[in-house]
């Protein structure tokens, strides 16, 4: 089959597909990935044809003085410039895809670019399918996971689902119709709907199967980046070489929002154990880190976390996921969006302790999380998951439905 790939986001949404591209060519696929520019390094390193498209995620973040306080404008800013870098691309971002999905045999779509990779597929009249990496089909069993997790009636659940969609349309969906109009002239009055199959990326130990999904809804398992081909940087070695497993610490492309607030409390809590920080998408460097803080750049994290004692991180599908295969205990400590939703997850399995509400960094709270996850009963937890996580192949089981559903679709 030929297929077109689209996605728009962070590392975190490009890095899985990779994953999934390779499994998709490995099949005798022929595909292209259209991805934001900044995140195409690895799956062009695996030799998957790329195309970027315009816009800058991190362009819109409140990336600033780590010593300084994140103030409530900065946030504000943010989601602005987030919408509005979503309004004034999706249009380009159809007429770049266009002319291949023209001659595709099926759209794939995810992340910001869903809603756009939709709209195509609705006017190409191409088999379409979405691929996700935390489950937004409604289901009685649990509540939305961009809302922190609940003990709700399963009808409610249900309706936190709606919600959370009706949100999103208000950014993406809205403006998809408005692009589709600009690009081909055709005006299109939808509403919002699940009238696609969906695909995800997620491991069934953390999030099994809903009783109550469609047949075309599955959970895959995780898409995992296998990183043998990658090599460690000489001082990182060393670092590692010197002592026991460090703690690391990361919060990925929301690493903007950590700020003088929320660093030092962490910093405290750590104290003079050795640590691994990945700055991610923020100028926190040496001159806000202790000396025992060895600051890694661009380091898998498929490589690194089964080398070390502990994962501190803010919550993300992708961290969390890989977290859970390289067996090491995980601290939450969410920021915003799906993160508690994950935390809440891996805290289900004994792997993590309960994560803080309303997203508080704390000294003593984190301190004390830490210790938990020394303990021998929560690395235990969290070595079963990584077993049971193993078993799983989360890409073989993607590719085969991808095969199915589009062949359905098509016939």
């Amino acid at each position: 089959m030929r297929l077109a790939i689209v996605t728009f986001g962070s590392e975190g949404d490009t890095r899985p597909l990779a994953a999934l591209c390779r499994g998709l060519v490995g099949r005798g696929h022929e595909l292209t990935l259209f991805a934001e520019q900044s995140t195409l390094n690895l799956p062009q390193r695996l030799g998957i044809h790329c195309v970027p498209l315009t816009g800058d995620v991190r362009a819109t973040l409140p990336i600033g003085d780590p010593r300084t306080k994140l103030r409530l404008a900065e946030v504000l800013q943010s989601m602005k410039a987030m919408k509005t870098l979503i309004a004034t691309n999706t249009a380009e971002w159809m007429r770049t895809i266009a002319p291949y999905a023209r001659t595709c045999d099926g759209l794939l779509f995810s992340s910001l670019a869903a809603s756009a990779g939709n709209a195509l597929r609705k006017q190409l009249g191409k088999p379409g399918i979405g691929l996700f990496f935390q489950p937004i089909t409604p289901t009685r069993e649990f509540s939305s996971p961009m809302l922190p997790p609940m003990n709700l009636p399963g009808w409610l659940n249900r309706m936190t689902f709606r919600q959370a969609y009706r949100q999103t349309w208000n950014i993406c969906g809205k403006v998809a119709q408005a692009a589709r109009n600009e690009v081909f002239g055709t005006r299109a009055n939808e509403r919002l709907s699940f009238d696609h199959p969906m695909l995800y990326g997620v491991s069934r130990e953390l999030v099994a199967q809903p009783s109550d999904w469609p047949s075309d809804q599955r959970i895959c398992g995780h898409w995992s980046m296998p990183v043998d081909d990658w090599h460690a940087p000489a001082d990182l070695l060393a670092f590692l070489d010197a002592g026991e497993p460090p703690i690391y610490a990361g919060f990925g492309s929301p690493s903007s929002f950590i700020r003088n607030k929320s660093l030092q409390p962490l910093i405290e809590a750590i104290g003079g154990r050795r640590a691994i920080f990945s700055p991610g998408w923020s100028n926190i460097d040496s001159n806000v880190l202790p000396k025992n803080f060895f600051i890694a750049r661009d380091v898998p994290h498929e490589w690194l976390f089964p080398r070390v004692a502990v994962a501190i991180h803010h919550g993300g599908a992708g961290t969390t996921h890989t977290a859970a295969r390289a067996g090491v205990p995980q601290i939450v400590l969410p920021i915003g969006a799906d993160h508690f939703f994950w935390g809440h997850r891996v805290a289900l399995k004994g792997a993590a302790p309960k994560y803080p509400r309303g997203g508080r960094f704390k000294a003593a709270a984190i301190a004390s999380m830490i210790e938990f996850s020394h303990r021998d009963e929560t690395r235990r937890c969290a070595r079963d998951l990584a077993e049971a996580m193993s078993r799983e192949d989360g890409v073989a089981t993607a590719t085969q439905e991808i095969e199915r559903l589009l062949t359905t679709q098509m016939h």
